[in-house]
C-alpha cells in the first residue's frame, strides 16, 4: 500500500465544487507537514496549500485564494482540499505530499513522499 493516496478528483463544470482527500499513512499534521500541489499539462508544478507542525496552515497560490481551503482530520491522518468556484484553468493533476518532522514550505523538493495524483477536469 502506498503511504499517500489522493482521491476525490473528477470532471465538473465551471462554478462547481470538489473536495479532495489525502490519506497520509504514518504522517500527522502536528508532527509533519502535508501539502497540496497541482500540475497542468505543459506547466510547472504549483504549490497550493499546506498544513503542518509549527507553521500551521500556509496558503501559497494567489490563483486559488478565497476558493480553495485546506483542512485536516488529524485523528484519521487525513487532509482535505475543498475547491469551490472551479474554473477551467484549475484543471490538472492534484498531488498530496508529506514532509516528515518539519513544517510547511512551498518547495516541492523537500517533501519526502508523494501520492500518485488525482485528476481534476473543469470543462463545460
Amino acid at each position: 500500500q502506498l503511504p499517500i493516496v489522493e482521491s476525490g478528483g473528477g470532471l465538473v463544470q465551471p462554478g462547481e465544487s470538489l473536495r479532495l482527500s489525502c490519506t497520509a499513512s504514518g504522517f500527522a499534521v502536528d508532527q509533519d507537514a502535508i501539502a497540496w500541489f497541482r500540475q497542468a499539462p505543459g506547466k510547472e508544478r504549483e504549490a497550493l496549500s499546506c498544513i503542518g507542525t509549527i507553521t500551521g496552515i500556509m496558503d501559497f497560490s494567489d490563483a486559488v485564494k478565497g476558493r480553495f481551503t485546506i483542512s485536516a482530520d488529524n485523528n484519521k491522518n487525513t487532509v482535505y482540499l475543498q475547491m469551490n468556484s472551479l474554473k477551467p484553468e484549475d484543471s490538472g493533476l492534484y498531488y498530496c505530499a508529506g514532509r516528515r518532522g518539519r513544517g510547511c514550505t512551498s518547495y516541492s523538493i523537500v517533501y519526502d513522499t508523494w501520492g500518485q495524483g488525482t485528476q481534476v477536469t473543469v470543462s463545460s
